[in-house]
């Protein structure tokens, strides 16, 4: 519904590419005696005379080879869309627009996304004839399930609703003040956080820097300094007349064999 409505739309229409500079009105409504048509030259006359000529030149003229692999898959050229055409009887009117370049055929009762709005763009040139345009309330009318889009404000000032006295009155007053968050600072690396996580923190401060530069280990007397020296030569020798004793033995095996 909100496709069809867009077709209504003359600067849509004319966004999308169409070609109705010479169109008398949008959305373009011919006389039923348009579905009796049965040849094409008759249906290219009616074209000219209402000014849908010039969309229908545009699509045969923008008629181009694929690029691409598309060529071998059954989709050789390209064009733009042309004019739908929308009828409420089959009188032979689609017999005599189909060979015209770009236009598409519909029944009123079927019209679909794909053909109101090709590649998603709404606003197509849409030419319905009298009895079809009509038909459309009933074809809304008639479906179960389904609602046309309406306005979701009777008053689109909203402005003026915002700024009512009923509005006003109800809601909160303007807040002036600004809540300001403090900035989270690393108790690691600033002390005043930490007093607040850790209040023995400055305790243990105080006395590591009282602490600073006093030696709590004594230095060893002359006694004990001669007799460290003492066990360590004592050590020594003995690990010497063990190596000597070694060396002793593995001479003697020798010589023995």
């Amino acid at each position: 519904a909100s496709a069809l409505a867009a077709s209504a739309v003359p600067a849509l229409v004319l966004a999308r590419g169409h070609r109705v500079s010479r169109v008398p009105e949008i959305p373009l409504v011919v006389p039923d005696s348009v579905e009796s048509i049965t040849k094409t030259s008759a249906a290219y006359s009616l074209c000219t005379s209402v000014g849908a000529d010039e969309d229908i030149e545009h699509v045969r003229n923008s008629r181009a080879t694929r690029a691409g692999r598309g060529k071998m898959r059954n989709r050789r050229f390209t064009q733009r869309r042309g004019p739908l055409v929308v009828y409420n009887e089959d009188n032979g009117i689609t017999r005599a627009f189909r060979n015209l370049p770009g236009v598409e055929l519909q029944h009123v009762s079927r019209l679909n996304l794909l053909q109101l709005a090709p590649g998603g763009h709404v606003g197509r040139f849409i030419i319905f004839s009298k009895s079809a345009f009509e038909a459309l309330n009933a074809v809304y009318e008639n479906k179960t399930g389904f609602n046309l889009p309406r306005h979701i404000m009777s008053n689109g000032d909203l402005s003026a609703i915002v700024n009512s006295d009923a509005i006003q009155s109800a809601i909160n007053p303007a807040k002036k003040t600004r809540k300001t968050h403090g900035r989270k600072k690393n108790a690691l690396k600033n002390f005043g956080v930490m007093v607040k996580l850790n209040p023995y923190a400055t305790t243990l401060r105080r006395s590591r820097i009282l602490g600073q530069g006093v030696k709590t280990t004594k230095a060893a007397t002359a006694e004990v300094a001669a007799a460290r020296k003492a066990a360590g030569q004592k050590f020594y020798e003995s690990m010497v007349a063990d190596g000597s004793e070694s060396e002793d033995e593995s001479e003697s095996e020798s010589e023995s064999e």
